[in-house]
């Protein structure tokens, strides 16, 4: 329980982190969304520049809440994933649209499972958990959708995945003003602790 409680702490007091993580999902999205027009080389390049900036943020993450909690690992292996795909983003920019489609569908139902995960995991710690495994659902829903058509058209892509991207995003910041907002009962839970040890 002292575990949990330190990993929540450290979760509140840089729920800025999940903010920047957030804004940088909208960002993508609205990026992808006024313009619908988008190369799929442009597109590719943009997405791989949201994963490279949210798995170094994962990566981050995953090393200051190492030895707070058993289970560091999984963002670890988040941020890793997000990385790898953005350096095949980078270095195929010109991979097809079919391609990409498989790449995004992978991602999304990869941290769509690992939020899931993390939120039933940590239910009874958190209020408002139902944020985190809603936005898990919804990757895993949104990874399903791009495996079921992957031949969907370029521009048909670009919608999806921008109001994916925004809607991830929002979901993202409203976890992280919520976590802000457990700064005192954190720190009480932390004290109720300390006196029973």
């Amino acid at each position: 329980m002292k575990t949990l409680v330190g990993a929540l702490r450290h979760f509140v007091e840089h729920w800025w982190v999940l903010a920047l993580r957030g804004a940088a999902a909208v960002l993508f999205g609205v990026a992808a969304l006024l313009n619908p027009g988008l190369t799929l080389g442009f597109l590719v390049a943009l997405f791989g520049a949201y994963l490279l900036i949210d798995g170094i943020i994962d990566i981050v993450g995953a090393f200051r809440l190492r030895g707070k909690i058993d289970r560091w690992w999984a963002l670890l292996l988040e941020g890793v994933v997000d990385i790898l795909i953005a350096v095949v983003a980078f270095v195929w920019p010109g991979m097809t649209a079919v391609a990409l489609v498989y790449f995004i569908g992978f991602w999304a139902l990869l941290i769509g499972v690992l939020e899931i995960w993390f939120g039933i995991r940590h239910r009874k710690e958190m209020d408002n958990e139902w944020i985190l495994i809603l936005g898990g659902v919804l990757a895993v829903l949104f990874g399903a959708a791009m495996f079921a058509a992957p031949g969907a058209g370029a521009l048909s892509l670009v919608w999806l995945v921008g109001t994916f991207a925004v809607v991830f995003g929002l979901a993202t910041i409203f976890l992280s003003f919520r976590l802000k907002g457990l700064k005192g009962r954190v720190g009480e839970a932390v004290a109720d602790l300390t006196k029973k040890a």
